[in-house]
């Protein structure tokens, strides 16, 4: 019998990362939609189309300090042929023209200021010489000035209709300004999904307890909690479950009632304990697939239930970093209605050589820098699946086909660049 079961998670057909993550998109179910104030709204996922209500700018302005001229005045001026016009108003920024202009008048005007609708351009300041005699100011102009110089006109950036921004759209700063620009205090956005961790092992201990002689800290528990709120999602971390499958298939159905995904890690193996294989094998879910021919990670392993859906990541810290980044985190964004879930994809040259070789596409965790207007991507020295150190200072994958043969430095490669990556 045990030699049965054991056979039955060896049975596993492994599939490119690239079918897997095509598979995951195609059961992947498009969020609820929630209303937040802009002060909210970064980090959050787009859930309509913004269209503007106005045009922008909604008034000709100054694009400078300087005084708002009727171009015409400037005809034929020139060093040995220069104008005199009169200064009739003062227009600071966000006030009103208080004078009519008329040929041969100027208001002063400050930038951003409204244009009076009379004046066609707007001359600097230090292109004048300004005269004041027995109260009255005017300044002497001795170019021509061309119509339309200086001058905003209305609706040179969004005229009143056009899109904003389009449903999808990840609301960083830069989105946030332009949203408050036209006055958009509230916006429909995507709900975060809400995401349960479980770590499984008999193994583990709480990060808050003491070291062990043959037990490890949950750390992969926290490890993906920090990637689901980077990915938009609101983690739950829940308490580890035992290596008892009839426990974990309890408390994985409480789970998929509770919240939108299950991410668990750790008991995807093929050893006897290893419960997530089982799991995803009986009638509770469906399983989509449980090899990937990927190192690390080949056994990442995804199921379905009800339009939910569990991710089994291995217990391998590096590899189920990898894991949840190349399928989780896509799914997270999907969920969001991103436009670009999947991680970045850049080419680089090798740092240095990589002399290890598979037949699976390998991951493997490196950091990024500019050499000579270049990007160079540096493999990290330590990159077990067992080894956690190096994450913290990874900020791209480098993908390193099947091969071979030795990659060297130098070498031109693909690359996916990690959330955070300062390049």
């Amino acid at each position: 019998m045990e030699q049965s079961n054991s056979s039955s998670k060896l049975h596993r057909n492994a599939i490119q990362v690239q079918e897997a993550q095509a598979i995951i998109q195609s059961h992947v179910q498009l969020g609820d939609c929630e209303h937040v104030d802009l002060s909210e709204a970064k980090g959050r996922y787009l859930a309509e189309d913004i269209m503007a209500p106005h045009p922008y700018p909604h008034f000709r302005r100054s694009g400078m300090d300087g005084f708002a001229i009727i171009s015409g005045d400037t005809a034929g001026s020139s060093t040995e042929n220069p104008v005199w016009l009169e200064v009739v108003d003062e227009i600071p920024a966000g006030s009103l023209p208080s004078v009519a202009l008329v040929p041969g008048t100027v208001s002063r005007i400050m930038t951003g200021a409204k244009v009076p609708d009379e004046a066609d351009a707007v001359i600097m300041f230090e292109m004048t010489e300004t005269v004041v005699n027995q109260g009255r100011t005017t300044i002497q102009v001795k170019r021509e000035i061309e119509a339309g110089k200086n001058v905003t006109p209305v609706g040179l950036e969004l005229r009143e209709g056009d899109l904003i921004l389009e449903k999808g759209t990840f609301l960083s700063t830069g989105e946030i300004s332009v949203l408050a620009t036209f006055g958009v205090h509230q916006v429909s956005v995507f709900k975060r999904p809400t995401v349960a961790i479980f770590s499984t092992g008999s193994e583990l201990l709480g990060v808050e307890e003491a070291i062990q002689d043959g037990k490890i800290r949950n750390s992969n528990t926290y490890m993906l909690a920090s990637q689901v709120r980077d990915a938009g999602g609101d983690p739950i971390i829940l308490d580890a479950i035992q290596d008892d499958l009839q426990i974990a298939k309890q408390r994985v159905e409480e789970a998929f009632h509770f919240y939108d995904i299950v991410v668990t890690t750790g008991g995807v193996s093929v050893g006897d304990f290893d419960i997530m294989a089982d799991l995803v094998r009986g009638d509770e879910v469906t399983m989509l697939f449980n090899k990937v021919t990927m190192r690390p990670g080949s056994v990442t392993t995804a199921a379905v239930k009800e339009g939910k859906l569990l991710f089994a990541l291995s217990g391998n810290p590096g590899a189920c970093f990898v894991g949840f980044e190349l399928f989780v985190r896509p799914a997270l964004g999907l969920m969001q209605g991103s436009k670009q879930p999947f991680l970045t994809e850049l080419t680089a040259v090798l740092g240095r050589s990589y002399e290890k070789i598979n037949n699976f596409t390998r991951f493997v965790r490196g950091s990024l820098s500019i050499v000579d207007a270049q990007l160079v991507a540096t493999p990290a020295s330590l990159d077990e699946s067992n080894v956690m150190i190096t994450i913290k200072d990874s900020d791209c994958l480098i993908v390193v086909p099947p091969s071979s043969g030795v990659l060297n430095a130098g070498d031109k490669v693909k690359i996916l660049r990690l959330s955070g990556s300062s390049i």
